[in-house]
């Protein structure tokens, strides 16, 4: 028997090879739909259209610990990335350093997403500024009407309100009326060139570099979901689904690596590859539990602590188990 299965995520180069059919999913038909983060987690968290999906951290971690995912993992991390990068300001706010934020105005698309839930643990572990300490305004980034996917009940000593819905935070970030924000995608005012817009961290990469080797955590943005009924009717399936990704994701970084005649248009990538390993090791993207404790336990602690888990979750609260651990030969 071969189970039909619909496949939503991304086109990156660790999925190329599922979309080109170089990997396949053992004993599954495999429609792969190539759509945008956003289009995916949407539609995925709203009506369950898609039998595997890629995930916001963040949202499935919200929704399993209420009971409330149509989904359950496997431990493949699908977009993993630093944020301190992720922080852009105002040049005339006088924001230099992070504790220049607290008491401020700062913005982000969704309370909830995993990467401001990454910076408000980076800001409070690393430099001591609370998420209460600054006053949060939540709103579409670039279109207006935005509001959390997930229902959020937050802190009672921490400020978070949306904008107006006819209003972008984009456009508040250039009139001043928040100091900073938070997002995952660069703001069109940064992306262009507005004079008053830069990061907080100009130079992130050696910040983040730093905050790698102090902690050895990689943060992880985003998971494989499952629906869980197929999950049920067929024991094997999270398992073979995992190898798939495993293996396409082991093709890619092989790609990187090759010298002969460069698969990525990046004249240095050879130097930018051996940097990476030199640092990060040579799996330096783990997918599975093994390797990544850290990250997932700093991660569902910044979680909790932020107000987003209705408990506080474990590791193997997010994991189907037989995914938990990978064959050795």
């Amino acid at each position: 028997m071969t189970v039909p299965l619909s496949v939503a995520v991304w086109d990156y180069d660790r999925t190329r090879a599922l979309f080109d059919r170089r990997v396949a999913i053992e004993a599954c038909d495999a429609t792969y739909l190539p759509l945008m983060v956003e289009e995916t987690f949407f539609r995925a968290l709203r009506s369950s259209e898609f039998d595997v999906a890629e995930l916001s951290l963040s949202s499935y971690t919200a929704l399993t610990s209420r009971g409330a995912c149509p989904y359950v993992a496997i431990p493949v991390f699908m977009s993993r990335m630093f944020r301190h990068s992720a922080i852009y300001v105002r040049k005339d706010s006088g924001i230099r350093e992070p504790k220049d934020l607290i008491g401020r105005k700062v913005g982000v698309p969704e309370y909830q997403l995993t990467a401001p839930v990454w910076v408000r643990g980076i800001l409070e572990d690393e430099y001591g500024v609370k998420p209460s300490d600054i006053r949060w305004r939540t709103g579409g980034v670039e279109e207006p009407g935005r509001h959390e996917k997930v229902a959020i009940n937050l802190p009672a000593d921490v400020e978070c309100e949306a904008i107006p819905v006819e209003e972008t935070l984009n456009q508040w970030l250039v009139d001043g009326k928040i100091d900073a924000l938070v997002a995952p995608r660069a703001p069109s005012s940064y992306a262009q060139g507005h004079p008053n817009i830069a990061r907080l961290f100009p130079d992130f990469r050696s910040v983040e570099k730093a905050y790698f080797k102090k902690t050895g955590i990689f943060p992880m943005m985003h998971v494989i979901g499952i629906r869980k009924e197929l999950v049920a009717q067929h024991p094997w399936l999270a398992s073979s689904v995992f190898k798939a990704f495993n293996e396409a994701k082991k093709i890619a970084q092989r790609d990187l690596s090759e010298v002969a005649a460069l698969k990525t248009t990046m004249p240095w990538l050879p130097a930018e590859y051996e940097e990476t390993v030199a640092l990060m090791g040579q799996d330096y993207w783990p997918y599975g539990v093994h390797g990544n404790e850290k990250a997932l336990e700093t991660f569902l602690r910044y979680h909790h602590s932020q107000g987003l888990s209705a408990r506080q979750m474990q590791i193997g609260d997010l994991f189907v188990p037989s995914t938990m651990e990978q064959v050795k030969i």
